[in-house]
């Protein structure tokens, strides 16, 4: 073999390793079955949508539970001068030591991982509740037609996740939905479904299934599809199913945080409308009694002005 065969396979060989690495590190950043968070939906800019996600959601969760309390690095100056009175040994096991617990990683309040959909970040959330946090949101907005992001559309909550095949996820609703719809719990609701980069499940089956299931868990849960007291959301992305129930969903449009912040149109009033109309009617058409009333005004008047005339001529004749 040639050094320049044997050159070129050794390229194609880091090439391929180091694809493979940073793949493998892509992928641990990835949403997940088990995690829990808040699907955030964007108009062709992530990067920006991440940022307003992050000030948004710090914003509204240092009011809720207070600031994020991170843990600070190990080690200070007078840990320094300590060391430096210790044997060189048990100083250099120490400093080791802090090295390893400066690098290990922090669970952050909220992490940003990649979705596996195009305009769809999935933020992380840890140690909170995100339907809660979500629809306080949504609420205050509502409230006060504040706007507070330019970028992000939509942001849903994910409190529950499983694999996105229809027997997983028949299986894991027939929990997770109990504390909504098992008897004596009971409410009207609805079924939002989508799924992206993925074509095994079919909507209309998928939610059949669900309506089915929740009728099981009890039979006064009704469907209710223009003012439910429950939505259930089902988002699938890729092999991943995100799963939520929710309150609210029509009055915040859809948890669409640029149409909540909306004035919303008034609606026309139909009996005043009508009323005017009539009105206007009136005004246009007098009734029968006032038509009248003029015409036999009018010929008594030309019957005036008729003997005025003939007795004017009559006098005229006289002289």
């Amino acid at each position: 073999m040639s050094a320049a065969q044997n050159d070129s396979r050794k390229r194609s060989k880091k090439r391929y390793v180091a694809g493979h690495h940073s793949k493998r590190w892509k992928g641990s950043r990835e949403l997940e079955v088990g995690m829990e968070g808040i699907l955030i939906t964007c108009n062709m800019n992530e990067r920006k949508c991440t940022a307003e996600a992050f000030n948004l959601l710090n914003e509204y969760a240092d009011k809720l539970y207070g600031p994020e309390k991170l843990q600070e690095n190990p080690g200070s100056s007078s840990d320094e001068e300590e060391a430096e009175e210790e044997d060189v040994d048990v100083a250099l096991k120490k400093e080791v030591a802090q090295l390893q617990a400066s690098g290990a990683k922090q669970e952050r309040r909220f992490q940003a991982l990649d979705s596996g959909a195009n305009n769809v970040i999935f933020i992380r959330t840890q140690n909170l509740e995100s339907d809660k946090l979500v629809h306080h949101i949504l609420s205050d907005l509502h409230t006060t037609k504040k706007k507070k992001s330019r970028v992000i559309l939509r942001m849903l909550p994910v409190t529950g996740t499983c694999k996105a095949f229809q027997e997983d996820m028949v299986k894991y609703l027939t929990t997770f939905l109990e504390p909504w719809f098992k008897t004596p719990n009971c409410a009207t609701y609805q079924i939002a479904f989508k799924a992206r980069n993925s074509s095994h499940n079919k909507r209309d089956e998928i939610i059949k299934s669900i309506a089915g299931l929740v009728g099981k868990l009890n039979p006064k849960n009704k469907v209710d599809l223009t003012n439910p007291e429950l939505t259930i959301i089902v988002e699938v992305i890729k092999a991943v199913c995100c799963i939520s129930v929710v309150k609210d969903y029509t009055l915040y449009r859809k948890y669409n945080v640029q149409e909540v912040v909306k004035e919303d149109a008034p609606k026309p009033d139909v009996t005043a409308a009508k009323t005017d109309s009539k009105t206007a009617e009136q005004e246009e058409k007098p009734d029968a009694g006032e038509t009248d009333k003029e015409a036999k005004k009018e010929d008594e008047d030309k019957n005036v002005a008729r003997d005025k005339e003939e007795a004017d001529n009559g006098e005229g004749g006289g002289e």
